[in-house]
């Protein structure tokens, strides 16, 4: 966590040390004059025609720490900040809205973008010049962080127009790219096909992933292709799904000791990360190796979510509820100390002979394989490594574990990575979904426990007068909740109410889409906003559609009017989701591969989807044995309801219409296209019917 030390400690306090982010509070005491976003800035900004400098960044970014400490820290960079700009600072994870519309901004002038964020605004907070990482001094032909202001600084005073004309074009630009574009597009399942074949174009056969370095996780994209494998018998699909997952697995992107991923993989071979994590990228990634473990019955996939899981119960859930958003790749100032290994330390700590394996088994050299130490990576096989050492692969397994265990408490006794405890309703709710994904699959009670104790706390802390938030750190809840956390939310009800059966679950679920539809849904064009109609004004109001590092708020909003239109009968709602996916037709058409999170959601319409209903009591021992054989198949295109009338325990579901059960008795009924099939009586007749699904 944050040390928060007492502000008459140092030279400088700013206006930041008000706030809650521990992203600004890292930088409260610059000797920047920073402020937060809010109408102070802002107006101080236009009174004394100041440009403002934005910078964007967040608590677990690297390059954020490096140019606060070149730059922010510097007193003669600062004097010049705060002689000639209103300097803002934004934690992106808090305000994903202003990030949202700067990087956009950034991208269209640059062609790229990245955190830090550094953008120079007019006092009507028009960009006119933007970038990320700036060193402080010029460097091999690049201008300098200090020069550029000096630079900027002259413009704003000599060339006032020019600079005031060029962010009129482009705000204008961004009004044009942002503006809603409805087509005759019909949703097609061959943007199925368009998507697959881009992503073996994009595909690395040697080391898995898509591109070159850096290389990012992409769970969606993989979710996607195992979905598309599920509907197709496509092989290639697998194949790639699993080239990936294995060598995420196995490479160095993976704490091997702690459990769960970093970041990114700074090279091709998923070797060398940058060592932040973050809590969005393990559920994601929870989720595509469990459905991996679901397809293909490998245990590692299953071990490999398990171990994500576990990691984020012991260093990322808060002991009240909820999860806390990233850790640090930085400890002691060097990036990634907290998690490397010199053979010299292995060998003092664990035994000769254990140690020989250990080193072997995960690639430890004298010499290191990153800045003379060792980044843990898999280079072989379990059987592998047994059939050298004459043991076997459960033997080997065990002296691993122990070995990890033991290195484990002796990492804990280093100076761990700041950790950002505040807690976000989106990539809480993302986390609840992965939760519960690890119980049905795994059949761990703890799993379970922490998503609907994680749930409990969003609804305690974070909706207040039926009003959703975004933020919550330090007793304070903050922030309007924006698409994605409205959308998100109501995914992780669904998924907790088919894991429970608790009715109070699925009535959140249909309050809060139906909510999200009042302040997000755009009555004129259709389709969702990123922000509710009553949030603060900002330059644009965004329509994100596309998948970043988490899925699009707007294709979780849609995947959620079809799932509740299934449970509901509710063709309103499905006719909603098909105009809010016409205003991304071009896109879609032109690069499906970037949505693939949308195109997923049209699963049930495309997939022959499968609305299943279990009948009888609730808590008899059928009843969840049919349950847990029904969600620990891989079956991405369903709804599970559960019914019993006897008790009285339903909502009016024309999906429950004429479904009973006999005295005492379970039954499973699998309807699809407004037909059902006669209900199955075990568990075992459902199984023979799903092998029959399998191309």
């Amino acid at each position: 966590m944050l040390n928060e030390e007492n502000s008459e400690d140092f030279k400088h306090t700013n206006k930041l040390i008000h706030e809650t982010s521990p992203y600004l509070l890292q930088h409260a005491h610059n000797p920047v004059n920073w402020y937060p976003w809010d109408e102070e800035a802002l107006e101080r900004s236009a009174t004394e025609n100041k440009p403002i400098f934005l910078s964007i960044g967040y608590s677990a970014c690297h390059w954020c720490h490096v140019m606060e400490k070149e730059s922010f820290e510097d007193e003669d960079i600062a004097r010049i900040l705060n002689e000639h700009f209103i300097n803002i600072k934004v934690d992106r994870e808090e305000r994903p809205d202003i990030d949202e519309i700067y990087m956009t901004a950034v991208q269209l002038m640059n062609q790229h973008g990245g955190w830090p964020l550094s953008v120079w605004l007019t006092p009507d907070r028009k960009p006119f010049f933007g970038g990320t990482y700036f060193p402080p001094e010029d460097r091999m032909g690049r201008m300098g962080f200090k020069n550029l202001l000096k630079r900027i600084t002259e413009l704003w005073q000599q060339k006032n127009e020019d600079l005031l004309n060029s962010a009129d074009e482009i705000a204008k630009h961004l009004h044009t790219v942002n503006k809603a574009k409805s087509s005759d597009f019909e949703i097609d399942p061959q943007v199925w096909d368009q998507a697959f074949s881009e992503a073996e174009k994009n595909y690395d056969p040697q080391f898995g992933g898509f591109g070159h370095a850096p290389k990012f996780p992409q769970a969606i994209e993989l979710s996607f292709l195992m979905r598309y494998y599920f509907h197709t018998a496509q092989k290639q699909a697998l194949d790639i799904a699993e080239s990936s997952l294995r060598g995420m697995m196995y490479g160095g992107i993976r704490d091997h000791i702690g459990g769960g991923f970093h970041r990114y993989s700074t090279d091709r071979h998923w070797l060398v990360p940058h060592f932040e994590k973050m809590l969005y990228d393990n559920a994601l990634l929870t989720i595509a190796y469990l459905e991996a473990f679901q397809l293909t019955g490998h245990h590692s996939y299953a071990d490999t979510a398990a171990g994500i899981l576990d990691y984020v119960l012991h260093e990322m859930a808060a002991p009240e509820g909820g999860y806390y958003s990233s850790q640090d790749a930085d400890s002691e100032g060097q990036e990634g100390k907290y998690f490397v290994w010199s053979r010299q330390e292995v060998e003092s700590i664990l035994n000769k002979q254990v140690a020989r394996i250990f080193c072997d088994f995960y690639g430890v050299t004298k010499n290191g394989n990153w800045d003379g130490v060792n980044i843990l990576h898999q280079r072989r096989t379990v059987e592998m490594v047994a059939r050298d050492y004459n043991m076997s692969p459960e033997n080997l397994h065990s002296q691993l574990e122990q070995a990890r265990q033991t290195l484990l408490s002796a990492r804990q006794r280093r100076i761990p990575p700041d950790t950002d405890d505040k807690i976000l309703t989106a990539w809480n709710s993302l986390m609840i979904s992965a939760m519960c994904k690890g119980y049905q699959v795994l059949a761990d009670e703890k799993y379970l426990r922490s998503a609907e104790t994680s749930v409990q706390f969003i609804f305690q802390n974070l909706y207040k007068k039926e009003k959703l938030l975004r933020s919550y750190r330090s007793g304070q809840s903050k922030f309007d909740a924006y698409l994605s956390d409205y959308a998100f939310l109501t995914a992780a009800l669904l998924d907790l109410y088919e894991t429970t059966f608790d009715m109070d679950y699925l009535q959140h679920a249909f309050s809060l889409n139906d909510r999200m539809i009042d302040k997000f849904w755009d009555q004129k064009a259709s389709g969702f906003y990123f922000t509710a109609h009553d949030h603060e004004q900002l330059l644009i109001r965004s329509r994100k559609a596309h998948d970043s590092a988490v899925p699009s708020g707007n294709s979780v909003a849609i995947s959620n009017l079809l799932r509740i239109a299934a449970f509901q009968g509710n063709d309103r709602f499905r006719q909603m989701a098909l105009d809010a996916a016409k205003l991304s037709a071009e896109q879609l058409q032109r690069l499906p591969f970037g949505f693939p999170s949308l195109i997923s959601s049209f699963d049930f319409l495309w997939g022959e989807s499968k609305e299943i209903v279990i009948t009888g009591s609730r808590n008899s021992q059928q009843t969840q044995e049919m349950k847990a054989g029904i969600l620990h198949k891989y079956l991405p295109n369903k709804i599970l309801v559960h019914s019993d009338l006897k008790n009285g325990s339903n909502l009016s579901l024309p999906v429950l219409e004429g479904k009973e059960s006999p005295e005492d008795r379970s039954l499973i009924y699998v309807c699809e296209n407004y037909t059902c099939k006669q209900p199955f009586s075990t568990i075992k007749e459902f199984e023979e019917y799903y092998a029959g699904l399998i191309k």
